[in-house]
């Protein structure tokens, strides 16, 4: 049996990224503290998220970092035996894209780009081209960056590829159309709690969601970090404050026993999907 602490961050972060540095800091200290060995931190928790996303300021965007930027070496050197995803806004040439990346003492184990860009975020950022999984010390992860969870083909992809644990790296917004007084009543909220379980409990796997908390110019996001098993199970959560959702599982038992008598990616039938839109 090996059972592993799981941390997910909710968390806010802004352009200033020495302020991000040490926010990222403490909380990896207090997921050290909590015994946790995987510890996802929000999207663009180096250098913030949008502050508009329907009309993008070009003047106010994320700093743009490149894969190899010094920042990842700090980060992977508090990191130490843990593993952290981290999102942030990556130069490659004269794009951008919306990234993440996976790291550890050992350096960078996975990356990945945002796919699947909402409202005007494809007038700022380039779209990823593919999801990969890739191996850790603690089980074989995936990561999605906020909208990617949407898309059930995103997850899925991940699941097929051998992923035990999904990342979902967010700065996901209330609604910004339709806005409820309180944010457990937004239509967003649902949404985001509804997609984490879902995403879990169709691949039978563990879905590890962070996001941003605060607000950045017309913006609110909502928080709701949550660990969820693969029976679509919230185990730990943060609700709409700040700090650390932390569960403790043994992953692969808890994925044989959700695929014990019903198992989904073994009763796939591909040729049966239309693959065209």
């Amino acid at each position: 049996m090996t059972v592993t602490r799981i941390a997910a961050a909710a968390a806010h972060f802004g352009r200033d990224l020495d302020y991000d540095l040490g926010r990222i800091g403490k909380l990896i200290g207090d997921a050290r503290t909590a015994g946790a060995g995987l510890l996802v931190l929000p999207d663009a928790a180096i250098g913030g998220y949008l502050a508009d996303l329907r009309h993008p300021d070009p003047a106010a965007l994320p700093p743009a970092l490149k894969p190899d930027d010094p920042i990842f070496e700090q980060i992977a050197g508090m990191a130490g035996a843990m593993v952290v995803c981290v999102g942030y806004c990556e130069a490659d040439g004269d794009r951008r894209y919306n990234a993440a990346v996976s790291l550890s003492g050992d350096g960078v184990l996975g990356r990945h780009r945002k796919v699947h860009l909402p409202a005007a975020e494809s007038t700022v950022y380039a779209p990823g081209d593919g999801f990969a999984a890739f191996d850790t010390p603690v089980g074989r992860v995936g990561m999605l960056i906020d909208y990617d969870k949407t898309f059930p083909e995103s997850a899925r992809t991940l699941a097929v590829d051998g992923a035990q644990i999904v990342a979902c790296l967010s700065a996901w917004p209330a609604s910004i159309t339709n806005r409820a007084p309180k944010l457990a009543q937004d239509r967003q909220s649902r949404l985001f709690d509804l997609y984490d379980c879902a995403r879990a409990a169709e691949n039978q796997i563990v879905v590890v969601s962070s996001n941003q908390t605060g607000a950045a110019g017309g913006l609110r996001f909502l928080g709701q970090a949550k660990v969820v098993g693969p029976a679509g199970n919230v185990l730990a959560r943060t609700w709409a404050k700040a700090g650390l959702a932390v569960a403790e599982l043994d992953v692969a038992a808890e994925i044989a026993m959700a695929r014990r008598v019903l198992n989904h990616l073994d009763e796939l039938r591909p040729a049966a999907y239309r693959t065209a839109r």
